[in-house]
């Protein structure tokens, strides 16, 4: 048996999907993924372009018919229950088309008169830093400030999850930011946050757990600390060989095995003529670096050490980059 303290411990799914497919003619957009996501946590969807994560949200949300598998949002089944579904949730959708002409208060007062539940609108406009703009028609926004508008608007319901849809991309450093602070006031308000973003940073500061998809599938599923430690690598040494994307294969591959045998190195990866050698020894694996180059006569440039990273991740599991992607 279990008892109350343990049951309690147990934290809730407020999503489960199971087997989600989605096909377009012969190719799966989306091919039988699984998971769940906690109630009170950010829940990250985070890949390249094309690897399915708005098809996957737009299939939870009740707004695409999935051709496989099934999707519940607190208890209700998009299927069968799409109406207490829409109940429950908030959606900032990738692309979120605004009237122009009303104000941002007008829009505000437009959405919440969809629902018989909603929140008081000028205390969401102000948590959303909107309130100076309240009387400014929406075609005077801002990029930031659209995007905020959009979350305000996914918000004026009340709802039990909050589904963001790539919401940064396109804004300035400062925009960002102001976003992130809001995403991380809406977990501490106790809502469950499913975000997609194909940003490495963004993921790693706001999700709790983060589902890595790449061509409709899922490859990795665990918290942003995990998925770094299984590269088993603390530290990335990153460098150029000049004109190493030009010698011949034999000649290529004999450098990049003598920099995978270095002292303190674990792995090394090459992507034209820019490696990363991952190691848990930082000062070994750069005296060695040093030593062997300086031994052979092997010219170097834009030597530069840091942390592992989730990109790091993404490029061992796939053989490539997001931004290659």
């Amino acid at each position: 048996m279990v008892n109350q303290n343990e049951a309690a411990a147990v934290e809730p799914y407020v999503i489960e999907v199971e087997g989600l497919v989605k096909r377009y003619g012969e190719h799966k957009a989306v091919n039988g993924i699984r998971f769940q996501v906690r109630q009170g946590e950010v829940f990250g969807l985070l890949g390249p372009n094309g690897a399915g994560k708005t098809t996957t949200m737009e299939m939870i949300e009740g707004l695409r018919k999935p051709d496989g598998g099934s999707a519940k949002v607190a208890g209700y089944d998009t299927r069968t229950d799409l109406r207490k579904v829409k109940e429950v949730i908030g959606v900032q959708l990738q692309s979120t088309s605004l009237f122009d002409l009303l104000t941002v208060r007008e829009i505000t007062e437009m959405y919440a008169s969809f629902y018989k539940h909603t929140v008081p609108i000028d205390p969401l406009l102000d948590s959303m830093i909107l309130t100076e703009k309240k009387n400014a028609r929406v075609k005077h926004l801002s990029g930031g400030q659209k995007q905020r508008l959009a979350i305000a608007l996914a918000l004026v319901n009340d709802p039990k999850v909050v589904f963001l849809d790539e919401p940064t991309t396109g804004l300035d450093p400062q925009a960002r930011r102001t976003l992130w602070d809001i995403i991380l006031r809406l977990k501490e308000q106790g809502k469950t946050v499913v975000l997609s973003t194909h940003y490495m940073d963004e993921a790693h500061v706001l999700c709790d757990r983060i589902c890595l998809m790449d061509k409709g599938e899922i490859i990795a599923l665990d918290t942003p600390r995990n998925l770094v430690h299984s590269l088993d690598s603390e530290s990335a040494v990153e460098f150029r060989i000049p004109g190493y994307d030009q010698l011949a294969e034999e000649d290529a591959g004999r450098i990049q095995a003598s920099f995978a045998h270095l002292d303190g190195v674990k792995r090394a990866d090459v992507h034209g003529d820019s490696f990363t050698l991952y190691t848990d020894h930082l000062q070994r694996a750069l005296i060695a670096f040093i030593q062997a180059c300086e031994a052979e006569g092997r010219t170097f440039a834009d030597l530069q050490t840091r942390t592992a990273t989730l990109e790091d991740v993404f490029i061992h599991m796939t053989g490539r980059s997001l931004r290659e992607s």
